[in-house]
């Protein structure tokens, strides 16, 4: 997994984060520790691959801390037979973690360098079931679904009701849910039947999700 003592002490803190929130799985702790974190980090910050801060990344984006991202992927309540879509590929490290816990991962990525990035680092990792797509993530990928799961890593201004959509029944949605300028909440929202039920599960402030590819980058 790591290389050098900080490294696993920078990992082993991250583990006493996680299980002071409650997080044990496991199956998801062993998915993690599996997915070379580093790989996924611009160099400049490597150090800080295990830290709760966000980072700044290519295209002048960032990506969420890793106990921000262990907590959502936690929230998902993945399974093995999984359909997971996921608005804003970032790195490409949640994409690969959530590949080691599902049948199936689509991730969405606008920007063109972040997205073959990520997938030269998920095709290193021999992650055969995860396919990054340069494309327009804001209208999900109908086409393709309906999802067992969808997660977001941008916020949406009101409930997403197109994402809502591409659910299979008992299907879940994780999304940011707020204005662009302010705090907002992770909403969690479950399929039953005709009906979704909303838990809050924490806040955040992420951007807004944009809409296009990007034109250049």
């Amino acid at each position: 997994m790591t290389t050098g003592g900080s490294d696993r002490e920078a990992f082993a803190a991250f583990l006493l984060r996680m299980r002071a929130r409650g997080i044990a799985n496991k199956e998801l702790i062993a998915a993690i520790e599996a997915t070379p974190r580093r790989l996924f980090i611009p160099g400049q910050h490597q150090s800080l691959a295990w830290s709760a801060r966000m980072l700044p990344i290519e295209c002048g984006e960032t990506i969420e801390g890793v106990d921000m991202q262990a907590a959502i992927i936690a929230a998902l309540d993945l399974d093995a037979a999984h359909r997971v879509l996921e608005v804003g590929t970032g790195t490409g490290f949640t994409a690969a973690v959530i590949g080691r816990k599902a049948a199936r991962v689509l991730t969405l990525e606008r920007y063109r360098t972040l997205a073959a990035n990520a997938r030269q680092r998920i095709e290193a990792l021999g992650l055969l079931n995860v396919s990054v797509r340069h494309a327009d993530g804001s209208g999900g990928m109908a086409s393709e679904g309906p999802f067992d799961r969808i997660v977001a890593w941008a916020a949406f201004d009101s409930l997403p009701r197109t994402f809502v959509d591409q659910i299979s029944s008992g299907g879940v949605l994780i999304a940011p849910i707020g204005p662009a300028e302010g705090e907002q909440v992770w909403a969690k929202l479950t399929k039953v039947g005709s009906r979704f039920e909303r838990v809050d599960i924490g806040t955040v402030r992420l951007q807004p999700l944009a809409s296009g590819p990007a034109a250049a980058i």
